[in-house]
């Protein structure tokens, strides 16, 4: 946000959580961006709303090159026997690898060439209006967006090792690197899943039942760690995000 306005990190804390609320009613976790802007000041928000997208797009080219390369590994390499996936052979099909390769492309060149971007919609007579409010991703230089893209990869190991640490605790006994790669598949198929956030519980659950079950027969645990997850990332900061936006409703009523 440091392009429009000076954001501490509290406010954004603050802002994040708002945006979990919000999201919990909406499909694919879109209603984060309204949420997000609540703590921007008002002659802003429109501009945020692009700097917020710019964000969603660094951390899912994070999560699609990862299952990429999590699904190349298993399909290549023999790290792992191919036998294992003979249930499920959609997990390490040719289309799912190459939708997720060609993704994974676009979304870089999309976010390494939002100037272009930008250049384009100026260009375009009805779209003119909009350049106003997404020219503000031109005040981004490539090591800027560099390390954000390197935010959003930190963001998804710590993802990957709350998961990792509650398969453990529900003792769903796979080695660390295996599980690791599987876990990377899962958020490939979960970034492309259409969900709305309070029933992405039991989509969840059965696409982790259905990777990690070729390893472990814990399915109570496999479940288990799925609904941890789930309480842990959307719904505690959700509730706590309501508390946060209901505060906003009171103060503004004053």
């Amino acid at each position: 946000m440091a392009p429009l306005e000076k954001f501490s990190l509290s406010k954004a804390f603050k802002a994040i959580f708002a945006g979990c609320s919000i999201t919990m009613l909406t499909p694919n976790r879109i209603g984060e961006y309204g949420g997000r802007i609540m703590y921007v000041q008002e002659e802003h928000r429109l501009r945020a709303i692009s700097l917020t997208i710019l964000g969603s797009i660094s951390q899912l080219t994070i999560t699609m090159f990862m299952g990429a390369t999590g699904l190349a590994i298993l399909k290549y390499t023999g790290i792992v026997n191919k036998a294992s996936f003979d249930n499920v052979p959609w997990l390490i099909s040719d289309t799912l690898f190459i939708i997720s390769v060609i993704v994974t492309v676009m979304l870089l060149l999309l976010y390494f060439r939002t100037g272009f971007i930008t250049t384009i919609i100026t260009r375009i007579g009805f779209l003119k209006k909009l350049a106003t409010y997404i020219a503000v991703l031109d005040a981004f230089s490539g090591k800027q967006l560099l390390r954000i893209l390197f935010l959003s990869f930190f963001r998804y190991m710590v993802f990957i090792l709350q998961y990792l640490l509650l398969l453990k605790v529900m003792e769903v006994d796979i080695a660390y690197p295996v599980s690791f790669l599987l876990l990377t598949v899962f958020y490939l198929v979960m970034a492309v899943a259409p969900t709305i956030g309070f029933t992405e519980l039991p989509v969840r659950a059965t696409a982790s039942v259905l990777i990690f079950e070729l390893f472990s027969k814990n399915i109570v645990g496999i479940q288990a760690a799925a609904l941890g997850i789930w309480l842990i990332n959307l719904v505690l900061p959700a509730i706590f995000g309501s508390l946060l936006i209901f505060g906003i409703k009171i103060m503004k009523e004053r």
